[in-house]
């Protein structure tokens, strides 16, 4: 995502889920052939090396847990907390998939008992 308007379009008529070092919002959107990414990391989060690092775990994420998606015809926004930079790379991670799942991101388990 580059454009102003497509994160405030998310911002104003997506879904978010706020957990102790990221803000995940989303949008679905039929009209995109993938998942369109956003990583939001302001001066807050630290230093430019603390946010490209804070953008690379990010981006890391959404390569690794995607091809779990339900649907990935959907906008998806990442914004980093100031905590963030201090959290370790797995504490990201479960903070960002325990968002993720209380968006409803995830293809529920078929249950063939």
């Amino acid at each position: 995502m580059n454009s102003r308007a497509e994160f405030a379009r998310v911002k104003t008529t997506g879904h978010a889920k706020a957990g102790r070092f990221v803000i995940l919002s989303t949008l679905e959107d039929p009209q995109l052939e993938s998942i369109r990414t956003g990583f939001i990391t302001t001066k807050r989060c630290g230093k430019a090396t603390d946010r490209n690092l804070l953008r690379r775990r990010f981006r890391s994420f959404v390569q690794q847990h995607t091809p779990r998606f339900e649907n990935s015809q959907r906008y998806l926004v990442t914004i980093a907390r100031p905590s963030a930079s201090k959290a370790s790379f797995d504490e990201l991670e479960a903070d960002w998939l325990r968002q993720a799942k209380r968006l409803g991101l995830f293809a529920q388990p078929s249950d063939n008992s």
